[in-house]
């Protein structure tokens, strides 16, 4: 009798423990988490385009370096322009003779008018001639740095920093104005979605949505980053709306490298219990009911029960099942 005792209080505890240790299975709702391919996109493409036409003389870049704002780029020379430039420095020669011609004859006629020798109508028509040669001199000065400014604008600098995508030119290229010297990247990267237009309604800016680990392969949900929906385009191209993604570290991608994000199309009734009720053997997950019974379930995708890390069950269970903690 002195042993019944404390075998029927124990008996009692491991009953209220087991009581304690149950779940009943109801269904909630959950966010419609679905699967969709982003592509690594720069914010904005820099094109370094040449001003003028001529021929490669320098490229200082290659595909995949890292550009400073108002770097050199390349440099297109254009030997026409020296030699106009050289025609511009004879004839500029030329008219400052004659303009100092001028300005000597003017003062000669000048010193004469005051003396009474000449007339005002020599004086009149040496200034005319001195006014006259100084503004064609004036406008050769004027032509020449036109032609210096065009020869100058033959460097072709960096619009911003980033990194260089495509240099589609070689050293020794002919190139006319206006062709494309570099494509650079901008250093800010963004993922960038094109779901389909069914999503449309979903989608607002400033949205979480969760990123799987690098690349395409199989995503482990332990992996997962957040990142945030920075704009959502108005228009809708082919059937599919875009949006753009912030995340941290997209820099270190490749531009155009895909990635699965995971994004919430509205909600949905699930079954969800914790993940410790769950068990595996021989390959097949179980769950034991409060009667004892196993029964083979269909796990899915990972759903937090508050601050308790659970799981969806797809398959073998039913609103209102009470599960025994196994």
């Amino acid at each position: 009798m002195r042993l019944a005792v404390p075998l029927l209080l124990a008996m009692l505890g491991a009953r209220a423990a087991f009581a304690a240790d149950t779940f009943v299975v109801r269904a909630i709702d959950v966010a419609d988490r679905k699967a969709v391919v982003a592509t690594v996109e720069p914010v904005h493409q820099l094109v370094a385009r040449a001003r003028i036409g001529g021929t490669i003389a320098s490229l200082a870049i290659k595909e995949g370096d890292v550009v400073a704002d108002g770097a050199e780029i390349a440099v297109v020379a254009d030997q026409k322009l020296a030699l106009q430039m050289q025609a511009l420095d004879s004839r500029i020669a030329s008219q400052q003779s004659q303009r100092d011609q001028a300005k000597a004859d003017f003062d000669r006629v000048a010193e004469l008018q005051r003396r009474g020798v000449s007339t005002q109508t020599q004086l009149d028509q040496a200034r005319t001639n001195l006014d006259v040669a100084e503004r064609n001199l004036a406008a050769m000065r004027a032509d020449r740095s036109v032609i210096a400014q065009q020869a100058s604008e033959g460097t072709v600098l960096a619009p911003g920093a980033g990194r260089a995508l495509n240099v589609p030119v070689s050293l020794g290229q002919v190139i006319l104005p206006g062709e494309t010297i570099a494509t650079l990247a901008e250093d800010q990267f963004i993922l960038r979605l094109q779901l389909p237009e069914r999503h449309a309604q979903f989608m607002r800016a400033g949205d979480m949505v969760l990123i799987g680990s690098r690349g395409m392969q199989a995503q482990e949900t332990d992996t997962m980053r957040e990142g945030k929906v920075r704009l959502v385009y108005p228009e809708i191209r082919g059937g599919r709306v875009i949006a753009d993604v912030e995340a941290p570290g997209v820099g270190d991608y490749f531009v155009g490298e895909r990635t699965r994000v995971y994004i919430d199309a509205g909600m949905r009734r699930a079954l969800v219990v914790p993940s410790s009720y769950v068990y595996r053997r021989a390959g097949v997950n179980y769950v034991r009911l409060a009667g004892g019974d196993e029964i083979v379930v269909q796990p899915g995708e990972p759903r937090n029960i508050g601050e308790v890390k659970g799981v969806e069950i797809l398959a073998g269970l039913k609103d209102g099942d009470t599960l025994a903690a196994p």
